[in-house]
Formats: structure tokens, C-alpha cells, sequence
């Protein structure tokens, strides 16, 4: 039996490209020896599951996941097909999947597991949010003939008031025409094809930069804690766009504590080892290792539509756009890293993960 030795590093010693092949598949894949002992977690995997291989090699299965009840039975009859089960991780990350396992027949005891996660294909969503894309900017263009017009008509409400019209409705006039000539400025921003100024920097100090820009305006009356990793190397970003992006998680964040006794809105980091997925098609597979988090104890989005937050014009909330999620998505990709919404912890909590490439030495 090719794993016998060494696990999958064995087998990739007699055929070359093997462990690559694994590694390349887009469906999660654990590998598990007959002791039920992890000895391979593909890059597909670690992403699905929040945890390196490093940090699940060696480990029994159960020692990962929480498995449901009909996993056991389903096991007991010889095969294993479960569609749509909550599995949650030891840290308390919780996904919904189709899991299979299928013995190896070369190796008594040997054992396949894939995790279909049909949720985080679209949370990640590179066709769905591309095809999205190609609509906003068709949008865009239609946003840029609409401007003109609107200024004439804010002129003339102008005009209106001077001469003595209904101060009111003039006055209703130019707010609104401020409200939509906002929001076609934000469509705006998806049209924005400029290269990313990419460079290795120390995240700490545009974190707390946006840290007091938010406790200096909308988040004053909310505390924002932070749980650093203090060991980061310099991470690859453009500076002004991850500013943007952290404020607009801090401020999704603090609306959605507003009103609780309790609020806690946190901005964690830490370094995972192993993490690496394509953040576009097209582009090559590239590790992801530096995690940044904005934590927030809101209720979190309704389950109808969690799995479409980052598409443009979706929202929970009656006031809000739904762009800014979709924004911070194409900001965060343009990056080269990945942006997704998860419900974890015990009480649970809203996630924000991001995740980006450290810097070139």
C-alpha cells in the first residue's frame, strides 16, 4: 500500500506529482489511516475548515470535527454519504456540507473524506461575484449619464429656494438628489480598474489608525478590543484600501451591537500556517497565511441571506445599499487575498475573516 510509510509523503516519493494532485483538487479532501488518524488535508480543506494540515495531522477525526450522530450509523453500514450536516471544528467554526467517505481498496482500512461545501462556493463565490461585477459595471456607465442630470436638477431646486419657492420641498429636493448622487459614487468605486499599490507593510499601524478613526466618529460609543498576534510578518497590501476595508467591517460591526447591553466588537490576528486558495480564476494558488478578523456579538445576517452578503445590493439592514460588503470583497481580492462571513464561538459571534499574502522578503 503506497501510504503505508510516511503517509502521503510516501506515495508522492514513488509518484511524482501525487501530493500535488491532492493539493490542486478544488473539493476539500482528508486523507485517514486506519486508526482514523489524519495524514493529509489538502489546501481546499484547510480553507473549508479554518485550520492548516500542520495543526490536523496526527490527529483522530473526532478530534477535528464534531461529527453528527449519522455519521457513526452511516459508517456502521459500510459507506458514508451525508448531505447538508453541520460539522463545527474544535474552534468552534461551524459548516455546511455534503460529506463522503469511500475506503481506499488497496489499503484495508484506509480512508477518503470529501467535504462539499456548497455555501462557501458561493461566499467565495469567483463566479457568481464576477458575473455580479459585469452587471455593476454596466451599472457604473449608466450611473456616470445619470449624474449630469442630477446636478441640473440640484441646481434648479437651488434656484427654487433663492427665489423665494417652497423652502421644504426644495430642501427635500437637494437631499435626495445628494442621497443618489452618494450611492452612484460608491457604484463607481467597482469601475475602479487601477492597479493595487502592492507593498510589504506592518499592519499594525493602519489597524490602529482605523481603530481611532472609528472611535473618533461611529463607533464613540462602542469599545473595540483587539487580539493581535504580535509575531505578523510585513503583510502584502495596498495601505489605503486596507484601511478602507478595515472601517467598513468596523463599521458594519458596531451597527450590528448597536442597542446591546453587552457590545463587543474585536479586530484579531494571527498567522495560519498552510492556508493557500486562488483568489480569482485564472490566478495561480498562492499561500494565505496572515488572517485579520473583525469580531462582532451582533445577531449576525439572516440565514436567507448569508450566503450572498458580498453580492452588491444585499442587505439586512431597511436603511442600508448593500455595497459595502461587496466593495470590501473586491478590494480584498484585488489584494490577491479572500474575504468570508462565518457564525462561530460559543456565544456565537459574527466573523469577518480576511485573508491576505505576507510579503516577499
Amino acid at each position: 500500500m503506497a501510504f503505508a510509510r510516511g503517509g502521503i509523503g510516501a506515495a508522492a516519493d514513488n509518484a511524482p506529482g501525487f501530493a500535488d494532485l491532492f493539493a490542486a483538487l478544488p473539493v476539500a479532501v482528508l486523507v485517514l489511516d486506519p486508526g482514523d488518524c489524519i495524514l493529509f488535508a489538502n489546501g481546499a480543506c484547510e480553507l473549508l475548515l479554518n485550520q492548516s494540515e500542520r495543526s490536523m495531522r496526527g490527529l483522530g477525526l473526532t478530534q477535528v470535527l464534531t461529527l453528527p450522530e449519522e455519521y457513526a450509523r452511516s459508517r456502521d453500514r459500510g459507506g458514508l454519504a451525508l448531505f447538508d450536516t453541520e460539522l463545527v471544528t474544535r474552534r468552534g467554526h461551524r459548516v455546511r456540507v455534503d460529506m463522503n467517505e469511500t475506503v481506499l481498496p488497496e489499503g484495508p482500512g484506509w480512508r477518503v473524506v470529501t467535504l462539499h461545501d456548497a455555501a462557501a462556493s458561493r461566499r467565495h463565490a469567483v463566479g457568481e461575484r464576477g458575473s455580479a461585477r459585469a452587471a455593476m459595471g454596466a451599472a457604473a456607465m449608466l450611473a456616470h449619464e445619470i449624474k449630469n442630470p442630477l446636478s441640473g436638477i440640484r441646481g434648479a431646486a437651488q434656484l427654487l429656494e433663492a427665489s423665494g419657492g417652497e423652502v421644504e420641498l426644495t430642501e427635500l429636493i437637494t437631499t435626495e438628489v445628494d442621497r443618489i448622487a452618494a450611492l452612484i459614487d460608491r457604484m463607481q468605486d467597482f469601475t475602479d480598474t487601477r492597479a493595487p499599490n502592492l507593498e510589504g507593510a506592518n499592519i499594525y499601524p493602519l489597524l490602529a489608525h482605523a481603530r481611532r478613526v472609528a472611535e473618533a466618529g461611529f463607533a464613540r460609543a462602542v469599545p473595540v478590543e483587539e487580539r493581535f498576534d504580535p509575531s505578523l510578518p510585513p503583510v502584502q497590501v495596498d495601505r489605503d484600501r486596507f484601511v478602507q476595508v478595515i472601517l467598513n467591517l468596523l463599521k458594519n460591526a458596531t451597527e450590528a451591537v448597536a442597542g446591546r447591553p453587552d457590545p463587543l466588537v474585536q479586530i484579531t490576528t494571527a498567522y495560519r500556517h498552510g492556508m493557500s486558495t486562488s483568489a480569482a480564476p485564472g490566478r495561480p494558488r498562492q499561500k494565505l497565511p496572515i488572517e485579520i478578523c473583525v469580531v462582532d456579538n451582533g445577531p449576525g445576517a439572516p440565514v436567507d441571506i448569508a450566503e450572498h452578503l458580498f453580492d452588491p445590493f444585499v442587505s439586512s439592514k431597511p436603511e442600508g445599499q448593500g455595497l459595502g460588503l461587496s466593495l470590501v470583497d473586491k478590494l480584498v481580492r484585488d489584494m490577491g487575498g479572500i474575504v468570508a462571513y462565518t457564525r462561530e464561538g460559543e456565544p456565537e459571534c459574527t466573523v469577518l475573516r480576511i485573508l491576505l499574502p505576507r510579503a516577499e522578503q
